[in-house]
């Protein structure tokens, strides 16, 4: 899932890159600089990209929910263990569990809302402003995803709860 993450946030950045590159060299193109050439670059459909944060905003919402099942397995959210280290090793374990299944109850309170919002999406067709992208298509990608990160999360409780360490520990 991570991977298709990583996916996603490079051609966001793609497409930020090449929209701002547009942007620029259409403002050049405008500015007098390359004279009566100028014009000849702009009837090329030289520019921004036409609802790049649209893009942006779709994209980084999927890789955002991409890459939790990876970091929920790992352990690597971030932790503030300054008073709990001097803890015991069994309530440590305590605490990771409480905190696990914390996480596993966010992530089906998220998903649950995730899915309420693309049933509202999708009934009503609400589509992006400029270019007309159905929104309850990035709302699938999201809750695809945060189904994954759900059973990700309802592993790493269940081994928390048993005592056996996840891949983190």
């Amino acid at each position: 899932m991570a991977f298709f993450g990583g996916g996603a946030l490079c051609a966001v950045i793609t497409a930020v890159c090449i929209s701002v590159a547009g942007r620029e060299a259409a403002d050049l193109a405008n500015s007098g600089f390359l004279g009566g050439g100028g014009d000849w670059f702009l009837d090329q459909g030289l520019g921004p990209i036409l609802g790049d944060f649209e893009l942006v905003e779709a994209g980084t919402a999927f890789a955002i929910f991409a890459f939790l099942p990876i970091t929920q397995l790992s352990g690597a959210h971030a932790r503030v263990d300054v008073f709990t280290a001097r803890f015991s090793d069994k309530a440590q374990r305590w605490i990771d569990a409480f905190w696990a299944i914390v996480m596993l109850l966010v992530m089906l309170l998220i998903t649950s809302r995730l899915f309420a919002g693309l049933q509202d999406k999708h009934r009503y067709g609400d589509t992006t402003y400029l270019i007309q992208f159905p929104i309850w298509w990035a709302y699938v990608a999201c809750f695809g995803a945060a189904i994954v990160a759900c059973c990700v999360s309802a592993y790493c409780a269940a081994l928390q709860l048993i005592g056996k360490p996840t891949n983190a520990e």
